[in-house]
């Protein structure tokens, strides 16, 4: 979701520069924006596509909570936290 909201921003800004470009008088052609601005009409329409295809519980959680599915909070218990580790099952210590 982090991912998602930064992509959202960026096709955002560009949206609004090429609108801003397109009160300038230095630009003789203007269809190029317009094609920009329909480009970025499309991409957001297959961006909506793909947010919805997201497994809302299929996360990490969000300290700041953020990018939380509904119902979890911040402040609950990170349910990663119950999940057992032994780096000597990963990493032959002997050999070092």
């Amino acid at each position: 979701m982090e991912n998602a909201t930064l992509i959202r921003k960026a096709a955002r800004e560009l949206y609004v520069y090429a609108r801003s470009l397109a009160h300038e008088e230095a630009i003789e052609n203007q269809d190029y924006i317009e094609l920009l601005r329909n480009e970025i009409e499309e991409f957001r329409l297959l961006f909506i596509d793909w947010v919805e295809n997201f497994d809302v519980w299929y996360y990490i959680k969000d300290n700041c909570g953020l990018f939380n599915p509904p119902g979890i909070s911040a402040h609950d218990k990170d349910p990663d936290d119950d999940i057992p580790f032994n780096p000597d099952d990963f990493f032959d210590s002997e050999n070092d």
